[in-house]
């Protein structure tokens, strides 16, 4: 029916050189996403971008059925990562035909995820990807971990710099959003310790903050490479496949009696 799709072995479906036009009309709906909020957009301004928008959920849609009419079995495609990201980029607009104004506007954020198409298509992304479902255990742990500490630095501060700077550390939350700016590295100053013990508490979590960075990068970077060096095994892995689909018809030929 489809000339240009092509289905592995694992039963997920490729769309060809269709694959690059939906691409294409990512990169659009995402212009389109910025260019409605610039201010005093004319009626018809506002009519081309309202086309556009319609021109793309079409275009999505039709690739979301495609896709989920041809893979074996549907649900591998409808429950996958990819299956998930393309439905939640189409459903904000048929949500948004039924409700008001305001929803229209929170539902308009959903759109955002069109962003994650563009993953099943780019090698460097989907490499990515498949780097983050490596580490997901040690990123999870480490995560725990790091909102424990948070919690533990927000009140930490909280206790120190309470007494002297009433105004300034009100509750437990200021000093958690003096953690997060802290842990971060990033220190906008607006909160800062004025006493010694807060001081020196304050340099603890300073350094700690460094390794808060450091600990995920070096996850991702080694997962990464695993990530890559599983891509290319699975690449020479079909290439062999598809040699031998080539020559057992040669040879067949050959030794034909």
């Amino acid at each position: 029916m489809f000339a240009f799709v092509s289905r592995a072995p694992d039963g997920s479906v490729s769309l060809g050189w269709v694959e690059s036009v939906v691409q294409l009309v990512i990169v659009v709906s995402l212009a389109a996403f910025a260019l409605e909020t610039l201010p005093d957009l004319t009626d018809g301004q506002k009519s081309v971008l309202g086309l556009v928008e319609l021109g793309c959920v079409g275009v999505f849609s039709l690739e979301y059925v495609v896709r989920l009419a041809l893979t074996r079995p549907w649900r591998k495609y409808a429950f996958s990562f990819f299956g998930v990201v393309d439905l939640v980029a189409i459903l904000p607009f048929y949500l948004s035909l039924g409700v008001g104004t305001e929803s229209v506007r929170a539902l308009r954020l959903l759109r955002l995820f069109r962003m994650l198409k563009l993953m099943r298509y780019n090698t460097a992304m989907l490499r990515f990807y498949r780097a983050l479902c490596l580490a997901r255990e040690e990123l999870t742990l480490f995560g725990t971990a790091a909102l424990i500490l948070l919690y533990l630095s927000g009140v930490g501060v909280y206790q120190f710099e309470h007494a002297v700077q009433p105004e300034v550390f009100r509750s437990v939350f200021d000093g958690l959003w003096w953690a997060l700016c802290t842990l971060t590295t990033v220190g906008y100053g607006d909160l800062y310790p004025v006493t010694m013990g807060g001081r020196i508490f304050t340099f603890v979590i300073l350094v700690i903050g460094l390794g808060v960075i450091a600990v995920p990068t070096g996850l991702v970077a080694s997962a990464m490479s695993e990530a890559r060096h599983q891509i290319e095994r699975e690449m020479d892995a079909e290439a062999r496949q598809q040699t031998l689909v080539v020559e057992e018809p040669e040879n067949a030929v050959v030794n034909r009696p």
